[in-house]
């Protein structure tokens, strides 16, 4: 068990270390960069990027479905000389 004290202790002085040197303001000041940055680019969220690929997922299913019906109907009508569109 001492040991684990020890460790714990070590970790201990280490983070507070770590809190008061200029790392975390240098964390700080890149993190807003990159956030400023990322802000300036126009990209779009996570959720918002998984519901447009739900949605097209969607909707490929849906044409699959139309072109399916489409074809049995064209299948059905006799076909005609009179190919005006």
């Amino acid at each position: 068990m001492e040991k684990k004290k020890i460790f714990d202790d070590l970790q201990s002085r280490i983070n507070q270390i770590i809190d008061s040197s200029p790392v975390k303001d240098i964390e700080k000041n890149v993190r807003a960069m990159i956030t400023q940055a990322l802000s300036r680019l126009d990209v779009v969220t996570r959720e918002e990027f998984d519901l447009q690929a739900m949605t097209i997922s969607q909707l490929r299913e849906q044409i699959i479905i139309l072109q399916t019906r489409l074809a049995a109907l064209e299948k059905k009508v006799p076909p005609s000389d009179d190919r005006t569109v």
